[in-house]
């Protein structure tokens, strides 16, 4: 009943049902902000395996080591070089060596890596063999085709619940889960044992629900919300934002395109 008291007293639209005041100026693509200071990518936990920070720009290539070694291993190989991980992966062969002398040495010279030995390395220093449980608020067009995209499983995340505030949206089924009200958060939170939250809801909501999730010991946050949030100390969070990625699109295409050409596929 406190929960509730506390979201009837705020606006809450959700991503499919967005506030007339609510203006979706872009911020930065990808925000990373542990306590109050957004974007800074500043006060990393240490990975539990290593004792130590990964450098932001390693661990995101580290997810595509991780995902070129995963199509390795479906198709049956045992073994890879840094040479081929390095091209599956996008990278330079001298990066990826720096990149996994971080988590130990685990090569050979001349045999190159196990590939199940290094799979399970990365994901032990990612924390990716632990049960994350993740929480969707917002039920709308993007929380709905998250929920359903079968990618988080694969790689250790269980969608366990999905939230709304629409009454027209929350007990309807999405896949196998039913929408539930976001005034029931604390008992979904109890519930599922929840430990990362995504928000896609609008700017104008995001803030609220954010502070919300705090409030209730959420600890790690991804957010596809048009706007800068505030988190205290202690609290990790993610920001991606669509629309910004495809300005920095459009800012690198116009070079590629000084004639104005793009768009013109139809010919004359």
């Amino acid at each position: 009943m406190k929960l509730l008291n506390e979201l009837s007293q705020k606006s809450m639209p959700t991503e499919h049902r967005p506030s007339d005041g609510d203006v979706t100026i872009p911020a930065a693509g990808v925000q990373m902000a542990s306590g109050g200071v957004p974007g800074t990518g500043a006060a990393q936990p240490p990975t539990e395996s290593l004792g130590r920070v990964l450098p932001e720009a390693t661990l995101a290539r580290m997810t595509q080591y991780l995902r070129a070694l995963n199509i390795m291993r479906a198709n049956g190989a045992l073994r890879t070089s840094s040479g081929v991980l390095a091209s599956e992966s996008g990278v330079n062969p001298a990066i990826l060596r720096k990149d996994l002398s971080l988590l130990g040495s685990y090569g050979t010279r001349g045999v190159g890596y196990v590939v199940t030995e290094l799979t399970e390395h990365i994901s032990k220093a990612m924390g990716l063999l632990q049960h994350w449980r993740v929480i969707i608020v917002g039920a709308g067009n993007l929380g709905r085709a998250l929920s359903g995209y079968g990618g988080f499983r694969s790689r250790g995340f269980e969608v366990v619940a999905l939230l709304d505030s629409a009454p027209d949206v929350v007990g309807t089924t999405v896949g196998d889960l039913e929408v539930q009200d976001i005034a029931e958060l604390d008992e979904v939170l109890k519930a599922t044992n929840a430990n990362i939250a995504v928000l896609s809801v609008p700017g104008v909501a995001a803030q609220g629900l954010c502070d919300t999730l705090v409030a209730r010991g959420v600890r790690s946050i991804l957010s596809f919300a048009p706007v800068v949030l505030q988190v205290p100390s202690g609290v990790n969070l993610r920001k991606v934002d669509l629309a910004t990625e495809l300005q920095i699109l459009a800012y690198h295409a116009q070079s590629l395109d000084p004639g104005g050409t793009i768009g013109g596929l139809g010919g004359a």
